[in-house]
C-alpha cells in the first residue's frame, strides 16, 4: 500500500477541506490548523454542531460547492467520504489542476505518521474509549493530541484535544478497511462482531479486517484488547500465532493481569470499580458495565504512553491519583448517553447505539444506574442490511426498557437493499417478545404520544444512528417551555 507523506514543515502549507462540517473532517482541520496549516473549507448549508467549532477557530468555509471555492494557491485538498472526485465540482477542479487530493482516512493516516500514534478500534465503544483516554492524558499532562469521533465534554465540546506534539491518539474506523491507512504503535481493540453487512457479509470477513489492522503494529507494538469480547480475543489469538514480536495486553472482567476488573458496583448515580493491579477504587459519573470496560482500556493505553514518556515502568502514587481524579471528571461525549436535559421531572437522553450489543449494554447500564426510573426508549434502526442480518438480536436487545417506540429504518446511500425487512418488521418481532411496544413510522409523529405517556421520574432516551435524536430535542424543548410557562403564571 502506498502512503502519502505530508510536508515536514506544515506552517507554509494551504489545505482545502471538502465536507469540512463532518465530525472527523472538522477535527482534522483543527489539528492541521494547530500545526500551522492555512485551512479553508466547504460544505452544505445545513447547520451542524461543528459550525460553532469552525467559527470559534476562525476557519473560513463556504456553504456551497463550487470550483471557485478551491483557492488558487492551495497545496492540497482533503475530502470527506460523503463526496467523490467523479461528481463533486471542487474535487473535479482539484484533479484537473493536478493537486494532491486525499480522502479523510488517508490524510489522517499521513498525519499519524508524524507521531507516536495509537489507534482505538472496535465495532462499538471506540468513541467513548477515545474520549476517556484524552481525559486521562490531560490529567497526566502528557504531550498528546487526541481525535475522537464525536464532540466530547472534556474537550470543551470539540472532537479534538491538543496537549502537545509527542503522541497522537485517534479513533480509527473499520468500515471499508479505512483504518489500514493509520500508522499505529499501539491498538486498543474494544470489540469485534458482525456489522457493516453491506461490506462485510460474514463475521469472518470483518474479523479478518481487524487482524489485518493488527499486522500494521511494528516490532514491540502493543495490542490492548477486551478479554470479555469473543471477537477481540480471537483477533488477539490469531495475531499472537503469527506475531511473537508484539505485546498483548488484555483487560476486562475475564482478563489476566493488572487490568482485570475485580469489582464493580453502582453508587449514587455513579459507577465504582477496582482493578487487580491498582490499590484504589475508581469512580465514573456515567453508567454501564460497557463504560467501565472502556475506562479500563483507556487506563491501559494512558499508562502505556506514560511509561513511554517517562522511560520507566514505575508509576507514582500521585500519577494514580491524577488518573482517578480525571476519570471522576469525565463528562461523556455527544450522542453517547448524552443528557439533553430534564423537564417536568423527566430525564431526556440521546445515544448513538445502533448495534444490538451496544443497545443492550447501554440500556442495562441505565437500568442499574437509575433503578427508580421507568425507561422509555425510541429506537431507529440504521441500514436495511444491518437490520435484516440482526433482526432477532435487535428485537431482543430492547428488553431492559419499560416502553419501546420503533420507527422506519434509516437508510444509507451506500447500500442498495432489495429485501423485505422494514421498520414494521422489527416492530412485529419486538412485539412478539414483550408488551408496551409502539410504532410510529415518522419520528416526530411519536411526540404527542410521548407527552401523554411520560410521567415525572421517567427516563426517555432516543437511540440509533438515524435522525430520531430530533424527537428528544423537540420533547425537551416543549416540556421545558411548558414548565417555564407554568412557573411564570
Amino acid at each position: 500500500m502506498e502512503f502519502f507523506d505530508l510536508p515536514e514543515n506544515l506552517k507554509s502549507v494551504k489545505v482545502h477541506f471538502v465536507g469540512i462540517k463532518g465530525t472527523g473532517m472538522c477535527a482534522l482541520a483543527e489539528l492541521f490548523l494547530h500545526s500551522g496549516v492555512q485551512v479553508t473549507g466547504s460544505d452544505r448549508p445545513e447547520q451542524f454542531y461543528t459550525d460553532e467549532i469552525l467559527k470559534r477557530l476562525g476557519i473560513p468555509y463556504s456553504e456551497t460547492f463550487s470550483a471557485l471555492n478551491v483557492p488558487p494557491d492551495v497545496d492540497m485538498v482533503i475530502y470527506s467520504a460523503a463526496y467523490s472526485p467523479d461528481t463533486n465540482e471542487e474535487l473535479k477542479a482539484a484533479v484537473a489542476r493536478s493537486l494532491p487530493v486525499l480522502k479523510y482516512t488517508d490524510a489522517l493516516g499521513a498525519y499519524s505518521r508524524r507521531f507516536d500514534s495509537s489507534g482505538i478500534a472496535g465495532v462499538h465503544g471506540k468513541t467513548t474509549t477515545t474520549a476517556l483516554t484524552g481525559t486521562l492524558l490531560r490529567g497526566l499532562a502528557l504531550p498528546a493530541q487526541i481525535l475522537a469521533g464525536s464532540a466530547v465534554g472534556n474537550f470543551e465540546g470539540k472532537s479534538t484535544l491538543v496537549l502537545g506534539d509527542r503522541f497522537f491518539v485517534a479513533e480509527t474506523c473499520e468500515y471499508r478497511r479505512h483504518f489500514l491507512s493509520f500508522h499505529p504503535r499501539r491498538i486498543v481493540l474494544t470489540s469485534v462482531e458482525s456489522d457493516h453487512q453491506d461490506y462485510y457479509p460474514t463475521y469472518e470477513s470483518i474479523r479478518d479486517a481487524f487482524v489485518e489492522y493488527g499486522r500494521l503494529l511494528p516490532q514491540g507494538g502493543e495490542l490492548i484488547y477486551c478479554a470479555d469480547d469473543e471477537g477481540a480475543s480471537e483477533v488477539a489469538r490469531l495475531l499472537r500465532a503469527e506475531r511473537k514480536d508484539i505485546s498483548l495486553v488484555p483487560y476486562g472482567f475475564n482478563a489476566e493481569g493488572d487490568y482485570r476488573i475485580s469489582s464493580m458496583e453502582n453508587g449514587d448515580e455513579c459507577t465504582l470499580f477496582t482493578l487487580q493491579g491498582f490499590p484504589m477504587t475508581f469512580r465514573l459519573p456515567v453508567p454501564g458495565k460497557h463504560t467501565v470496560l472502556n475506562a479500563t482500556a483507556a487506563l491501559a493505553l494512558s499508562l502505556s504512553l506514560y511509561k513511554t514518556y517517562t522511560a520507566s515502568d514505575a508509576v507514582k502514587d500521585e500519577t494514580l491519583e491524577a488518573l482517578a481524579a480525571a476519570l471522576g471528571s469525565f463528562k461523556g461525549s455527544k450522542r453517547r448517553s448524552e443528557i439533553i436535559g430534564e423537564a417536568k421531572g423527566i430525564l431526556i437522553m440521546d445515544d448513538y447505539g445502533h448495534h444490538p450489543t451496544a443497545i443492550q449494554t447501554t440500556l442495562e447500564g441505565l437500568r442499574a444506574f437509575y433503578p427508580r426510573r421507568r425507561i422509555v426508549v425510541s429506537f431507529m434502526s440504521h441500514t436495511y442490511t444491518r437490520t435484516a442480518a440482526l433482526l432477532d438480536e435487535f428485537a431482543a436487545s430492547l428488553k431492559a426498557a419499560d416502553v419501546v417506540i420503533l420507527h422506519k429504518i434509516y437508510g444509507s446511500a451506500r447500500e442498495q437493499y432489495t429485501g423485505g425487512v422494514t421498520g414494521r418488521t422489527l416492530f412485529e418481532k419486538t412485539q412478539a417478545l414483550r408488551d408496551q411496544v409502539y410504532y410510529f413510522d415518522e419520528v416526530m409523529d411519536a411526540l404527542p404520544f410521548l407527552k401523554q405517556e411520560l410521567r415525572p421520574g421517567d427516563l426517555f432516551i432516543t437511540m440509533g444512528a438515524g435522525d430520531n435524536w430530533k424527537l428528544a430535542q423537540a420533547l425537551y424543548e416543549e416540556l421545558h417551555h411548558e414548565e417555564h410557562d407554568r412557573l411564570c403564571v
